[in-house]
């Protein structure tokens, strides 16, 4: 058994906190700073283009977990005769997989950029297809799948970088 002095912990744990009391911060501010996630993030929305969007339901057939529902009409004024009435994505059930966007033919399906989108009902986890519309101009498209789209949005940031940038200034 081996007898140890009264207060050897407590100055070892000090010595911890004091020297973890001069090194810069690891983490972020993130309200006020945003780190950008990868180019090819697979974010909490998918985003919608409803020029491109034929109706055809190759997305809905795809999601395995059965979170895409589609309504579809006739319509004579269109020329592949369907429209779109009802597209709306239980982001609930949703898994952001990526086959939906895979199995698009027509590209009109993407995966989100955006990764805040926790809500406090159910009921509001599902986007309907208002609030999915790239064509609105609040969405950002992710380049999964898409490189081109990649090439566009900025550089990943990652929180190394952040404290080496802190460190130049």
């Amino acid at each position: 058994m081996k007898f140890e002095r009264y207060g050897i912990g407590i100055a070892k744990g000090l010595m911890v906190t004091i020297k973890h009391l001069f090194r810069h911060p690891i983490t972020v501010q993130y309200p006020e700073q945003r780190l950008h996630p990868s180019r090819r993030t697979r974010g909490n929305e998918l985003v919608w283009s409803k020029d491109k969007c034929t109706g055809c339901a190759t997305c809905a057939k795809a999601c395995h977990e059965g979170a895409i529902r589609i309504v579809t009409s006739t319509s004579p004024d269109i020329n592949n005769n369907y429209e779109v009435e009802t597209y709306e994505v239980d982001t609930g059930y949703c898994i952001f997989c990526g086959l939906c966007v895979e199995a698009c033919p027509f590209n009109a399906l993407f995966m989100g950029y955006a990764y805040e989108r926790s809500q406090y009902r159910r009921n509001d986890l599902v986007q309907s297809k208002e609030d999915m519309m790239l064509e609105s101009g609040k969405k950002q498209p992710s380049g999964y799948f898409f490189p081109e789209i990649a090439k566009e949005l900025p550089r990943q940031t990652l929180l190394l970088e952040k404290i080496t940038e802190r460190e130049e200034e």
